[in-house]
């Protein structure tokens, strides 16, 4: 908890930003704490909200959603390791309270570790996903109840983007990460007119790529990343 405590504001302010938008787009409370509480993926939520209110056919609603939510596939991989002993259903549930703070604050903790799937590590990622959890639906909800005391002029979206742009820029310490921040960003401009928004999904998959390739060449010129 103490190690997400930096980045909870973004996670407020974005959990903040869609409840308020649930509520903009039409959708009754019922709904939209239903949404929040089942859903709980920001960007799906955001995603499926204009198509909800559009009347667009199921599929196409849960097509929208599973594309933008593609990069969780990406996470899945590189955390099964530590996850690999538990039933399905405990690592479905594990998969439900993830997020992608818990991904990024995970990894460098415990990435190179020699010995995955230790009880600690289980640990330090329920502790985060839990808080962060907390902290998404408490923000969330409150968006919900109170989304019509926010006026448009306030622009919650803008403030939430410079929350996670104050957590990204203290990670970019290193060659790999530089590398795959250019990646992602240069790549989410260029593909802004692929429907669905696949243009999140193919930034995530560059920025991957990017940082692999770099970490991949420092450590066999032997250079410090």
């Amino acid at each position: 908890m103490r190690t997400l405590a930096p980045v909870a504001v973004a996670t407020a302010l974005w959990g903040l930003v869609t409840g308020v938008a649930m509520v903009k787009a039409g959708l009754g409370i019922g709904a939209a704490l239903g949404m929040t509480l089942i859903v709980y993926a920001g960007t799906a939520q955001l995603t499926s909200l204009p198509l909800v209110m559009a009347g667009v056919p199921l599929w196409l609603l849960f097509t929208a959603a599973f594309v933008v939510n593609l990069r969780f596939v990406i996470f899945a991989a590189g955390l099964h390791p530590y996850f690999r002993p538990y039933r399905w259903y405990q690592r479905l549930f594990l998969g439900y309270i993830g997020g992608d703070m818990n991904f990024v604050l995970f990894m460098p903790r415990y990435g190179s570790a020699a010995v995955k799937g230790t009880p600690e590590q289980t640990g330090f990622y329920v502790g985060i996903a839990a808080a962060n959890w907390a902290v998404w639906q408490v923000a969330s909800i409150a968006g919900i109840l109170l989304g019509g005391l926010f006026p448009a002029s306030w622009s919650l979206e803008f403030a939430g983007v410079l929350a996670l742009v104050a957590i990204v820029v203290p990670m970019a310490a290193s060659r790999p990460m530089l590398a795959a921040l250019a990646a992602a960003g240069v790549t989410a401009w260029a593909a802004q007119p692929l429907p669905l928004r696949l243009g999140l999904v193919a930034a995530v998959v560059a920025g991957v790529a990017a940082g692999l390739l770099a970490e991949g060449r420092a450590a066999r010129r032997g250079a410090p990343s």
